[in-house]
């Protein structure tokens, strides 16, 4: 069996995310900012793994190679996105090489979860259901992609797999389980969590949950390793998060126009090569006092 760890994460999310889940002064803490990081190491963990098998880099796992026909296959449809990818006309069947993410999921679980499954504080039960949000953005929003077979182009019959979404779709759909968080508390029974409000719903399993409030990041803070926001760029006609108003604490932003160098005037020659020109353009850049 070839180690996890052996994995090359150079061009895998888990290099993106990496540097976030070393930040241990951020890692300690169970606010919804560390609850967002453990969700998406998770699910790039089983991202990694799952692309691995795919690639044939694991001498463990291969890729996914269903055979069952298409009226059997909403079973592997675990959500209403995924159903929606499903072929909806014509005779299809399973085939080609799909995305093993079962295994991708169950090596996940082991990696990060196994040092505290025999755990039940309230930190542990927040940072296992936060793994799990996560890996769970990755299998059960699964698509199908198809192949067409037939005389003259014709699409008689259809070979149809699994694959995962594009990364960046799991970490939007995480960040959205990020502004709807819910606080929860040790429950009575002491061995799971409670919603900290009476009146608020029940975290789901897709749900991102926390325990401790956030600090104030708007300023340094050495103690939470907190940078604060001056110097920050933000996005001037932006009301979200980005946005100078919110970003920039009340305290305005000082704009200043910049010459940058892009590629331009592209052209593709045969065969296959596409050069492009250096040009210079300005650009206005917002940055928080």
């Amino acid at each position: 069996m070839e180690p996890i760890a052996s994995i090359s994460l150079a061009e895998t999310p888990l290099s993106h995310i990496r540097r976030l889940s070393h930040n241990r002064k951020l890692s300690s803490t169970y606010t919804r900012e560390t609850g967002f990081v453990n969700a998406i190491t998770a699910a790039g963990v089983t991202y990694a793994v799952t692309r691995a098998c795919t690639m044939g880099d694991l001498v463990e796992c291969s890729c996914d190679k269903m055979t069952s026909k298409g009226n059997r296959l909403a079973k592997f449809a675990r959500t209403v996105e995924a159903k929606k990818s499903l072929p909806t006309e014509g005779d299809w069947e399973w085939g080609g090489c799909g995305d093993n993410v079962n295994f991708g999921f169950k090596k996940s679980r082991e990696f990060m979860d196994a040092p505290y499954r025999k755990r039940s504080d309230i930190k542990t039960l927040v940072k296992l259901h936060n793994n799990d949000a996560g890996r769970l953005a990755v299998r059960n929003f699964m698509r199908t992609e198809c192949k067409c077979h037939g005389l003259s182009g014709s699409c008689t019959v259809r070979t149809c797999w699994r694959k995962m979404p594009p990364f960046r779709e799991v970490g939007n759909r995480l960040k959205e389980s990020f502004d709807g968080a819910a606080k929860v508390i040790p429950s009575n029974d002491g061995h799971s969590f409670i919603t900290e409000g009476p009146t608020i719903k029940p975290p789901g399993r897709f749900d991102l949950i926390y325990s401790e409030d956030s600090p104030d990041f708007c300023k340094p803070n050495r103690k939470t390793g907190s940078l604060g926001t001056t110097g920050r760029q933000c996005n001037s006609t932006s009301p979200g998060v980005e946005g100078c108003e919110l970003l920039c604490c009340g305290r305005g932003y000082d704009t200043r126009i910049v010459k940058e160098k892009v590629n331009c005037q592209c052209r593709f020659r045969w065969c296959c090569e596409v050069t492009c020109n250096t040009c210079l353009v300005k650009k206005t850049v917002n940055t928080c006092r």
